[in-house]
């Protein structure tokens, strides 16, 4: 079984209009906590990026937030945090999200979300990471993106393998246990890459 001692969690920056999405938000700070399990993400107070840490840390959990300076400077910044890193660009964020997480869940969010979420699945795809990627599909936010991933692969633009990558569950407690039985993919074979 596969350890997880951190996860990045993607997700919106607004809190959005619904209430199932918005308790789910404090669940994950939560259970994050109860599972030893410390929490890497975009450093925001606000949003449902700002419950999931406030949930997190009230559980006398771990809270990693990164930011690039840009965004600190807007003062969304999430002040009490366990330890806070400041990046000098997106790119440098996310980069060293990846290398700070151990597994990665996606909770409903906007573009930004779906640009993390999408750019980590390639990585993984490409064999550049060999860590699980879970999809939160909180009260059917994601169905649609799901029917879009299959019309990818009845399309032929996409493999079953490929699509199979992405852990998809309602249930927190589910989609963390299939990211700890996750199996590392094996590496493309056109692609000689070292794997983290």
């Amino acid at each position: 079984m596969r350890k997880l001692e951190s996860i990045c969690v993607f997700c919106g920056s607004k809190e959005g209009n619904d209430n199932e999405i918005i308790s789910a938000a404090s669940q994950l700070g939560e259970a994050l906590a109860k599972n030893e399990i410390t929490l890497v993400y975009g450093a925001a107070k606000i949003g449902i990026m700002g419950l999931i840490a406030k949930s997190a840390l009230e559980s006398n959990g771990k809270v990693i937030g990164i930011i690039p300076e840009f965004l600190k400077l807007k003062e969304v910044v999430h002040l009490g945090l366990t330890e806070l890193i400041t990046t000098e660009n997106m790119h440098d964020r996310k980069l060293l999200m990846q290398n700070k997480s151990d597994g990665f869940i996606t909770m409903p969010g906007g573009m930004g979300t779906m640009e993390e979420l999408f750019e980590l699945i390639t990585w993984l795809q490409l064999g550049l990471h060999s860590k699980p990627i879970g999809l939160l599909n909180v009260n059917h936010y994601y169905d649609d993106l799901i029917l879009m991933l299959e019309k990818m692969v009845k399309k032929g633009f996409l493999s079953m393998d490929n699509l199979e990558l992405l852990l998809v569950d309602d249930k927190i407690d589910s989609l963390l246990h299939k990211m700890k039985n996750f199996k590392d993919p094996q590496a493309p074979k056109w692609l000689n890459s070292e794997r983290s």
